[in-house]
């Protein structure tokens, strides 16, 4: 489970983990490390990295350039 800021919690089914996690043991998934940023996961004993914003399935739109922002 995912615990964010917000308070809102979020489980991921363990078929929608990258193979590497999915085929882990339980003490290697439950080894885990926020970054130092908070935008990711890393497993040591794997080493695998999420992003949380992947995790979440969040698509962030790329942001305008200046050409198309004087528009």
């Amino acid at each position: 489970m995912l615990l964010t800021v917000d308070g809102q919690e979020h489980s991921f089914p363990l078929a929608s983990l990258p193979k590497r996690l999915r085929s882990a043991s339980q003490q290697e998934r439950e080894t885990f490390e926020i970054s130092p940023s908070g935008y990711g996961i890393h497993w040591p004993l794997l080493d695998e990295d999420l992003s949380i914003d992947g995790l979440l399935e969040i698509k962030h739109s790329p942001r305008a350039t200046r050409a198309q922002a004087a528009f």
